[in-house]
């Protein structure tokens, strides 16, 4: 499959795991745009997560619901600062950890443990899903949250099931920083010089269409998109599109709503035609 995207431009909106994302689409051979929607940095206030995380090597947690892998490397990376890297991940290694999709699992692996179950949705609804099936009643849940989401419905959820929930929130975003590459990336593609845009996650489509009403230029976001192969990784990305009057052009096949299935999609979709954005872009 190696150079099957050879002269394409293609722009990529991930943060969490934007170099991974760009290596891959580089080794077929794409010019990859990276616009990440927003900077990511620790918790402005450590102390309540660096007390989460004493509390958990402390009396360890029956079980760990992990929404990012960002989150758990935020927390190792603390737990690093302040002393209890080793002491955090055995008390983890001893709790049942449940991952919100692919991601949260490759970042447990990085510290040499396994998720017991990765969700079938990769939504807080999917972790509903999973845990309802299995009795929590009066179990320590350690719930590891992100930004920008309303978790009261998530956290009441799994409250009603009967476990004591104890929340962390390990970092925060500063969208404000992204706006100005963002609204390049909309000219961008509305000057035809994208041959696809790769979304990766529902949030990378509102935030699009939040900075280009925010910057008055939602028309041009919309003509950019109408000349652009939009390339959605799965469901939740697609239902979002349809939210806004579109739909993707690249969809994985069976099932598979991950990065490399998604390139995959992008190497056979894309080589149908010959790319013209690097032209224009010249």
């Amino acid at each position: 499959m190696a150079d099957r995207l050879n002269g394409y431009r293609i722009l990529i909106l991930e943060t969490r795991e934007e170099a991974q994302f760009s290596r891959l689409l580089a080794e077929q051979g794409a010019d990859v745009l990276r616009c990440p929607m927003f900077a990511i940095h620790d918790a402005p206030d450590p102390a309540p997560v660096a007390a989460w995380i004493r509390r958990f090597i402390g009396q360890p947690f029956d079980d760990l619901v992990l929404m990012t892998g960002e989150g758990l490397r935020r927390l190792i990376k603390l737990a690093r600062h302040i002393g209890v890297e080793q002491d955090f991940v055995v008390a983890v290694g001893k709790a049942r950890t449940f991952a919100r999709g692919p991601k949260p699992g490759r970042a447990l692996r990085e510290i040499g443990l396994q998720p017991h179950v990765t969700t079938e949705k990769p939504t807080s609804e999917g972790i509903v899903e999973m845990l309802s099936g299995i009795d929590m009643t009066g179990h320590r849940l350690g719930l590891q949250l992100y930004p920008d989401k309303d978790h009261a419905p998530l956290i009441h959820a799994i409250t009603m099931l009967g476990a004591q929930v104890d929340t962390v929130l390990p970092y925060v975003y500063d969208a404000k920083a992204a706006d100005t590459n963002i609204v390049t990336a909309i000219e961008e593609m509305a000057r035809e010089r994208i041959d696809a845009i790769a979304l990766t996650s529902s949030g990378q489509v509102r935030r699009l269409f939040e900075v280009a009403q925010a910057h008055r230029c939602e028309d041009r976001l919309r003509e950019g998109l109408a000349r652009t192969q939009i390339a959605s990784v799965g469901p939740v990305v697609s239902e979002e599109l349809k939210c806004h009057g579109l739909s993707p052009d690249i969809t994985p096949a069976n099932d598979a709503f991950f990065m490399k299935p998604l390139i995959s999609a992008m190497t056979s979709s894309l080589g149908k035609s010959a790319p013209r954005a690097a032209a224009k872009s010249s």
